[in-house]
């Protein structure tokens, strides 16, 4: 091998490690460069989460619910007052106003025949449409959609629900029977874990 071609080698070997630390340099400015701008990128996603979490939440009345329910209680209220019309009229008296079916039924002066008592107990069963479960689940639904579901609007409605509750027991003439009673509790309690929400504590 020639001295040149040995000579030739050593320059090239020599111009190839002289462009290294340019090579590494423009590395480390790139690695710079990329760090400085992911430090940007993070900034506004921490204010936008802040900024959620500061946002509260909003309530709107479930008009479509609220539409449902009253609907579904018409319904079934037209069954259960043709139920006792049928009944006062086998016992020949007259239905007059809405009053009139309460002092009825309260008074409990009547008999009743084997299909409206089977009906009538299917109603108020513990699974029944007039039970107590359902009939104060429905309470619940009921307030909730006013509301929105807002939590802190549970006492207005649970007020409204005790109102109506002894407006009815005026019209029974005293104290409604126990079915209505432990209905008023369960709605009480089913308040109570709805307003729950709101302060985040249990019962």
């Amino acid at each position: 091998m020639s001295v040149n071609g040995v000579t030739g080698t050593q320059t090239a070997y020599t111009g190839y490690t002289n462009t290294q630390p340019a090579n590494t340099a423009e590395k480390a400015s790139e690695a710079s460069s990329s760090k400085d701008a992911s430090g940007v990128v993070y900034e506004p996603s921490k204010k936008t989460a802040d900024t959620a979490a500061k946002t509260k939440k909003t309530y709107k009345q479930d008009t479509a619910t609220i539409a449902r329910l009253k609907a579904d209680a018409e319904a079934r209220t037209s069954q259960l007052r043709s139920l006792v019309e049928q009944l006062m009229s086998k016992q020949g008296k007259t239905y007059g106003q809405a009053n009139d079916m309460w002092s009825f039924l309260a008074g409990g002066d009547y008999k009743v025949d084997p299909a409206t008592r089977a009906q009538a107990q299917a109603d108020i069963a513990e699974d029944g449409y007039w039970g107590v479960e359902q009939t104060s689940d429905r309470i619940l639904d009921f307030a909730k959609a006013l509301t929105g579901g807002d939590p802190s609007k549970a006492d207005e409605m649970l007020a409204a629900f005790k109102k109506g509750y002894e407006q009815a027991a005026k019209k029974w003439g005293g104290n409604l029977p126990d079915i209505s009673q432990r209905t008023y509790d369960a709605v009480i309690s089913k308040f109570d874990a709805w307003k729950s929400d709101e302060t985040g504590t249990t019962n």
